[in-house]
């Protein structure tokens, strides 16, 4: 099983899918002027190694720059991170995710909202 499939995702290369899935493609440098609090040049570099490694990101080249994209859909990446969630916080039951998320003490849903979840339940 690779890490994707165990949805071993660190935040940072989380940051990278996102910014790869929103602009469709990016140099490294690109990736580096979108990153909130960046690290250096290489660390993106490395982190985009990474996710290539993953099987979640190709390059192309484009002269001498490197251009990356996603190789997963965005909802594969999604539904891959929630199930890492599930298994490292909730222990692989949807039903426990779902009573955090409701939690009266940590939420005020309206009743638009609760009527919403219903129907998504349904």
């Amino acid at each position: 099983m690779n890490r994707l499939e165990k949805g071993q995702v660190s935040r940072r290369e989380r940051q990278i899918l996102d910014i790869l899935y929103r602009l469709g493609g990016a140099t490294a440098q690109d990736v580096l002027e979108e990153l909130p609090d960046p690290p250096s040049y290489s660390a993106v570099r490395a982190l985009l190694a990474t996710l290539e490694n993953k099987e979640m990101v190709k390059h192309t080249k484009d002269g001498r720059r490197y251009l990356y994209a996603p190789m997963i859909t965005e909802r594969k990446a999604k539904r891959t991170a929630l199930k890492g969630l599930l298994h490292t916080f909730f222990q692989g039951k949807p039903q426990n995710l779902v009573a955090a998320l409701l939690d009266p003490s940590d939420q005020n849903l309206s009743r638009e909202e609760i009527i919403e979840i219903r129907k998504l339940v349904e």
